[in-house]
Protein backbone atom coordinates (compact mmCIF):
# COMPACT_ATOMS: atom_id res chain seq x y z
CA UNK A 1 0.00 0.00 0.00
CA UNK A 2 3.06 2.24 0.90
CA UNK A 3 4.76 1.56 -2.40
CA UNK A 4 1.15 2.10 -4.65
CA UNK A 5 0.60 5.50 -2.54
CA UNK A 6 4.21 7.21 -3.18
CA UNK A 7 3.70 7.57 -6.80
CA UNK A 8 0.11 8.69 -6.60
CA UNK A 9 1.31 11.31 -4.30
CA UNK A 10 4.02 12.58 -6.57
CA UNK A 11 1.77 12.40 -9.63
CA UNK A 12 -0.61 14.67 -7.39
CA UNK A 13 2.17 17.18 -6.81
CA UNK A 14 3.09 17.19 -9.93
CA UNK A 15 -0.38 17.80 -11.69
CA UNK A 16 -0.63 20.98 -9.00
CA UNK A 17 2.50 22.78 -10.04
CA UNK A 18 1.85 21.64 -13.72
CA UNK A 19 -2.08 23.25 -13.00
CA UNK A 20 -0.42 26.47 -11.20
CA UNK A 21 1.81 26.76 -14.31
CA UNK A 22 -1.12 27.02 -16.45
CA UNK A 23 -3.44 29.23 -14.65
CA UNK A 24 -1.47 31.87 -14.22
CA UNK A 25 0.09 31.87 -17.66
CA UNK A 26 -3.86 31.54 -19.12
CA UNK A 27 -6.92 31.35 -16.81
CA UNK A 28 -6.11 34.22 -14.30
CA UNK A 29 -5.55 36.51 -16.85
CA UNK A 30 -8.88 36.09 -18.29
CA UNK A 31 -10.45 36.47 -14.27
CA UNK A 32 -8.73 39.15 -13.43
CA UNK A 33 -9.20 41.00 -16.80
CA UNK A 34 -13.30 40.23 -15.94
CA UNK A 35 -13.19 41.80 -12.68
CA UNK A 36 -11.72 44.69 -13.94
CA UNK A 37 -14.43 44.98 -16.32
CA UNK A 38 -17.26 47.20 -16.61
CA UNK A 39 -20.25 46.78 -13.75
CA UNK A 40 -22.97 46.41 -16.18
CA UNK A 41 -20.88 43.26 -17.82
CA UNK A 42 -20.27 41.20 -14.81
CA UNK A 43 -23.82 42.01 -14.11
CA UNK A 44 -24.89 38.61 -16.59
CA UNK A 45 -21.85 36.95 -15.27
CA UNK A 46 -22.80 37.18 -11.82
CA UNK A 47 -26.31 35.97 -12.70
CA UNK A 48 -25.13 32.99 -14.64
CA UNK A 49 -22.48 31.98 -12.04
CA UNK A 50 -24.97 30.40 -9.83
CA UNK A 51 -26.59 28.06 -12.88
CA UNK A 52 -23.21 26.83 -12.72
CA UNK A 53 -22.49 26.33 -9.25
CA UNK A 54 -22.52 22.56 -9.26
CA UNK A 55 -21.13 21.93 -12.52
CA UNK A 56 -17.23 20.93 -11.76
CA UNK A 57 -14.82 23.48 -13.22
CA UNK A 58 -13.08 23.53 -16.37
CA UNK A 59 -9.78 22.68 -14.78
CA UNK A 60 -11.20 20.27 -12.62
CA UNK A 61 -12.76 18.32 -15.70
CA UNK A 62 -9.47 18.56 -17.69
CA UNK A 63 -7.40 16.87 -14.63
CA UNK A 64 -9.87 13.85 -13.99
CA UNK A 65 -9.84 13.62 -17.92
CA UNK A 66 -5.56 13.44 -17.59
CA UNK A 67 -5.59 11.45 -14.23
CA UNK A 68 -7.78 8.70 -16.00
CA UNK A 69 -10.95 9.55 -13.40
CA UNK A 70 -8.49 8.67 -10.65
CA UNK A 71 -6.66 5.85 -11.56
CA UNK A 72 -2.92 6.14 -11.82
CA UNK A 73 -1.26 7.00 -14.41
CA UNK A 74 0.85 5.16 -16.64
CA UNK A 75 4.95 5.63 -16.41
CA UNK A 76 5.34 7.11 -20.26
CA UNK A 77 2.64 9.53 -19.05
CA UNK A 78 4.50 10.60 -15.91
CA UNK A 79 7.24 11.18 -17.56
CA UNK A 80 5.53 13.53 -19.80
CA UNK A 81 4.23 15.44 -17.27
CA UNK A 82 7.66 15.88 -15.35
CA UNK A 83 9.29 17.36 -18.83
CA UNK A 84 6.10 19.79 -18.79
CA UNK A 85 6.55 20.73 -15.69
CA UNK A 86 10.85 21.17 -16.40
CA UNK A 87 9.37 23.60 -19.34
CA UNK A 88 7.67 25.94 -17.02
CA UNK A 89 8.96 26.00 -13.22
CA UNK A 90 12.22 28.05 -14.43
CA UNK A 91 10.11 30.91 -15.46
CA UNK A 92 7.97 30.21 -13.11
CA UNK A 93 10.78 30.32 -10.57
CA UNK A 94 12.72 33.44 -13.06
CA UNK A 95 10.07 35.32 -13.37
CA UNK A 96 7.86 35.54 -10.26
CA UNK A 97 9.69 35.37 -6.93
CA UNK A 98 13.06 36.99 -5.94
CA UNK A 99 15.08 34.83 -7.34
CA UNK A 100 15.92 38.52 -10.54
CA UNK A 101 16.66 40.77 -8.08
CA UNK A 102 18.86 39.03 -6.41
CA UNK A 103 21.41 37.03 -9.42
CA UNK A 104 21.25 40.49 -10.34
CA UNK A 105 22.91 42.26 -7.70
CA UNK A 106 25.39 39.60 -6.38
CA UNK A 107 26.56 39.57 -10.19
CA UNK A 108 26.96 43.49 -10.30
CA UNK A 109 29.12 42.66 -6.47
CA UNK A 110 31.33 40.35 -8.15
CA UNK A 111 32.23 42.89 -11.34
CA UNK A 112 32.51 46.02 -8.66
CA UNK A 113 35.14 43.47 -6.59
CA UNK A 114 36.85 43.18 -10.16
CA UNK A 115 36.77 39.36 -9.92
CA UNK A 116 35.96 37.73 -13.03
CA UNK A 117 34.97 34.13 -11.51
CA UNK A 118 34.89 33.95 -8.41
CA UNK A 119 32.72 33.38 -7.08
CA UNK A 120 31.68 31.16 -9.97
CA UNK A 121 27.84 31.54 -11.58
CA UNK A 122 27.48 28.09 -10.23
CA UNK A 123 27.91 29.20 -7.12
CA UNK A 124 25.67 32.63 -7.27
CA UNK A 125 23.02 30.96 -8.52
CA UNK A 126 22.94 28.33 -5.98
CA UNK A 127 23.17 31.74 -3.23
CA UNK A 128 20.22 33.52 -5.40
CA UNK A 129 17.96 30.31 -5.07
CA UNK A 130 18.51 29.74 -1.39
CA UNK A 131 17.85 32.77 -0.53
CA UNK A 132 14.81 33.20 -2.68
CA UNK A 133 13.82 29.96 -1.32
CA UNK A 134 14.54 32.22 2.10
CA UNK A 135 12.22 35.52 0.86
CA UNK A 136 9.60 33.37 -0.79
CA UNK A 137 9.23 31.04 2.66
CA UNK A 138 5.66 33.33 3.94
CA UNK A 139 4.60 33.09 0.33
CA UNK A 140 5.27 29.00 -0.19
CA UNK A 141 3.85 28.51 3.90
CA UNK A 142 0.61 30.51 2.49
CA UNK A 143 -0.07 28.29 -0.72
CA UNK A 144 0.65 25.27 1.59
CA UNK A 145 -2.22 26.10 3.70
CA UNK A 146 -4.86 27.51 1.82
CA UNK A 147 -3.83 25.51 -0.98
CA UNK A 148 -2.03 22.40 -0.81
CA UNK A 149 -3.33 20.96 2.48
CA UNK A 150 -7.24 21.80 2.02
CA UNK A 151 -7.17 19.95 -1.46
CA UNK A 152 -5.10 16.86 -0.08
CA UNK A 153 -7.48 16.47 2.26
CA UNK A 154 -10.64 16.30 -0.16
CA UNK A 155 -11.93 19.98 0.91
CA UNK A 156 -11.60 22.14 -2.07
CA UNK A 157 -10.99 21.41 -5.71
CA UNK A 158 -7.78 21.81 -7.94
CA UNK A 159 -9.18 24.56 -9.08
CA UNK A 160 -9.61 26.40 -6.15
CA UNK A 161 -6.69 25.21 -5.07
CA UNK A 162 -4.75 26.77 -8.00
CA UNK A 163 -6.80 29.79 -7.69
CA UNK A 164 -5.73 30.45 -4.43
CA UNK A 165 -2.15 29.64 -5.06
CA UNK A 166 -2.04 32.14 -7.79
CA UNK A 167 -3.89 34.91 -5.45
CA UNK A 168 -0.28 34.01 -2.96
CA UNK A 169 1.83 34.75 -5.70
CA UNK A 170 -0.14 37.64 -7.12
CA UNK A 171 -0.17 39.53 -3.54
CA UNK A 172 3.73 39.11 -3.15
CA UNK A 173 4.64 40.56 -6.72
CA UNK A 174 1.91 43.51 -6.27
CA UNK A 175 3.90 44.25 -3.19
CA UNK A 176 7.21 44.45 -4.99
CA UNK A 177 6.36 46.27 -7.94
CA UNK A 178 5.96 49.97 -8.82
CA UNK A 179 2.76 52.00 -9.23
CA UNK A 180 4.54 53.42 -12.23
CA UNK A 181 5.45 50.34 -13.66
CA UNK A 182 1.71 48.99 -13.12
CA UNK A 183 0.45 52.24 -14.78
CA UNK A 184 3.03 51.67 -17.65
CA UNK A 185 1.68 48.31 -18.73
CA UNK A 186 -2.12 49.02 -17.68
CA UNK A 187 -2.02 51.58 -20.20
CA UNK A 188 -0.41 49.96 -22.88
CA UNK A 189 -2.83 47.36 -22.89
CA UNK A 190 -5.72 50.00 -22.63
CA UNK A 191 -6.74 49.88 -19.32
CA UNK A 192 -7.41 52.89 -17.62
CA UNK A 193 -8.09 51.78 -13.84
CA UNK A 194 -8.50 48.78 -11.81
CA UNK A 195 -11.28 48.36 -9.21
CA UNK A 196 -8.32 47.03 -6.55
CA UNK A 197 -4.47 46.12 -6.48
CA UNK A 198 -5.87 42.75 -6.38
CA UNK A 199 -7.79 42.71 -9.55
CA UNK A 200 -4.70 43.83 -11.51
CA UNK A 201 -4.45 41.00 -14.11
CA UNK A 202 -1.03 38.76 -14.77
CA UNK A 203 -0.64 39.76 -18.06
CA UNK A 204 -0.05 43.64 -16.76
CA UNK A 205 1.35 42.34 -13.14
CA UNK A 206 4.38 40.23 -14.70
CA UNK A 207 6.02 42.29 -17.11
CA UNK A 208 5.56 45.49 -14.69
CA UNK A 209 6.84 43.20 -11.81
CA UNK A 210 9.77 41.97 -13.59
CA UNK A 211 10.52 45.82 -14.80
CA UNK A 212 10.25 46.74 -11.06
CA UNK A 213 12.46 44.13 -10.14
CA UNK A 214 15.19 45.02 -12.82
CA UNK A 215 14.90 48.77 -11.71
CA UNK A 216 15.64 47.79 -7.61
CA UNK A 217 18.17 45.49 -8.79
CA UNK A 218 20.43 48.26 -10.36
CA UNK A 219 19.87 50.57 -7.88
CA UNK A 220 21.23 48.54 -5.15
CA UNK A 221 24.28 47.42 -7.31
CA UNK A 222 24.72 51.19 -7.79
CA UNK A 223 25.08 51.44 -4.39
CA UNK A 224 27.21 48.30 -4.03
CA UNK A 225 29.38 49.43 -6.45
CA UNK A 226 30.28 52.97 -4.88
CA UNK A 227 32.56 51.64 -2.40
CA UNK A 228 34.36 49.33 -4.72
CA UNK A 229 34.63 52.60 -7.27
CA UNK A 230 36.04 55.27 -4.45
CA UNK A 231 39.44 52.74 -4.04
CA UNK A 232 39.58 52.13 -7.80
CA UNK A 233 39.97 55.86 -8.04
CA UNK A 234 42.52 56.04 -5.37
CA UNK A 235 44.56 53.58 -6.04
CA UNK A 236 44.81 54.88 -9.87
CA UNK A 237 45.71 58.60 -9.04
CA UNK A 238 48.20 57.21 -6.57
CA UNK A 239 50.22 55.28 -9.58
CA UNK A 240 49.39 58.37 -11.46
CA UNK A 241 51.57 60.05 -9.09
CA UNK A 242 53.86 57.92 -8.56
CA UNK A 243 54.65 57.49 -12.23
CA UNK A 244 54.11 53.88 -12.11
CA UNK A 245 51.83 53.95 -15.19
CA UNK A 246 52.83 50.39 -16.51
CA UNK A 247 51.27 48.95 -13.41
CA UNK A 248 47.33 47.69 -13.86
CA UNK A 249 45.37 49.63 -11.50
CA UNK A 250 42.84 46.66 -10.98
CA UNK A 251 45.63 44.79 -9.52
CA UNK A 252 46.67 46.97 -7.15
CA UNK A 253 43.20 47.85 -6.21
CA UNK A 254 42.07 44.25 -5.95
CA UNK A 255 43.31 43.28 -2.60
CA UNK A 256 42.54 46.41 -0.45
CA UNK A 257 38.62 46.05 -2.23
CA UNK A 258 38.74 42.07 -1.25
CA UNK A 259 40.24 43.85 2.31
CA UNK A 260 37.41 46.28 2.83
CA UNK A 261 34.91 43.50 1.74
CA UNK A 262 35.74 41.34 4.92
CA UNK A 263 35.97 43.73 7.54
CA UNK A 264 32.91 45.06 6.96
CA UNK A 265 31.31 41.35 6.84
CA UNK A 266 30.09 42.15 3.16
CA UNK A 267 28.88 39.18 2.19
CA UNK A 268 26.29 39.13 4.83
CA UNK A 269 25.41 42.45 4.67
CA UNK A 270 24.77 41.91 1.15
CA UNK A 271 22.48 38.85 2.07
CA UNK A 272 20.62 40.79 4.73
CA UNK A 273 20.15 43.82 2.72
CA UNK A 274 18.87 41.78 -0.46
CA UNK A 275 16.22 39.61 2.14
CA UNK A 276 14.97 43.07 3.65
CA UNK A 277 14.18 44.76 0.08
CA UNK A 278 11.51 42.55 -0.09
CA UNK A 279 10.35 43.17 3.37
CA UNK A 280 10.50 39.73 4.64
Amino acid sequence: MVEAAAPAKRMRIALILLAIAAILLVAMPGIANAQAAAPAAAAPAAAAAPAAAGQPGALDRAMNTIAGNGRPLSLSLQILLLMSLLTVLPSILLMMTSFTRIIIVLSILRQAIGLQQTPPNQVLVGLALFLSLFVMRPVVEQINATAYTPYGNGQISIEEAVSRSGTALHGFMIRQTRETDLRLFANMAGVQRFASREAVPFSILLPAYVTSELKTAFEIGFLIFLPFLIIDIVVSSTLMALGMMMLSPTIVSMPFKLLLFVLVDGWALTMGSLAASFGT
